[in-house]
């Protein structure tokens, strides 16, 4: 009984709420289960790599990593999302050895071709994740384990992610 009388509390509030609201939507009622006939909401899509909307830096970033056979190769857009960077350039290196080529052909390519030096760069003593930190865009180069474990395209998932094409890398 005391669920039944808890829940037609609730139910009143949200109505009361509703009637004084006048479509203003209330905690009550953005909390409501989702109507199973209602079509659903798809996921923001993933959108392919538009190299002309990315910053040369970013793209030249990409394409330093690709040049190393980095993987699974992304980039996140942040700038809506609060982040304190406009992107991330996420990638996976297969091992150790990798991660810290794919890192120096980064630093080496933005250093020759755009004059951009990290403003801080941290995990190369262990090659599992190595930051290259740009100010206005960051790199990630993880170990495939690595990335699971910390998941930074689900930490920052409202940000807009751009997958980048699998064509073969410039050079």
């Amino acid at each position: 009984m005391a669920k039944t009388h808890a829940g037609t509390a609730r139910a009143s509030r949200t109505t009361s709420a509703g009637a004084a609201g006048a479509g203003r939507r209330t905690a009550a009622t953005r909390r409501a289960a989702p109507d199973p006939a209602a079509p659903r909401r798809a996921a923001a899509p993933k959108k392919k790599a538009s190299k002309a909307r990315l910053p040369k830096a970013v793209t030249g970033a990409i394409e330093a990593a690709r040049d190393k056979k980095a993987e699974d190769v992304i980039v996140l857009d942040l700038r809506t999302a609060g982040g304190f960077t406009d992107y991330f350039v996420i990638c996976t290196g297969g091992n150790a050895r990798q991660i810290v080529a794919i890192a120096d052909s980064v630093r080496e390519t933005l250093k020759r071709e755009f004059d951009e030096r990290p403003t801080l760069t941290e995990g190369v003593d262990r090659s599992e994740w190595i930051l290259l930190d740009y100010f206005n865009f960051v790199v990630h180069i993880f170990s495939r384990e690595c990335r699971t474990f910390y998941g930074l395209e689900r930490l920052w998932g409202n940000a807009e992610r751009i997958d980048i094409d699998e064509e073969p890398a410039q050079g």
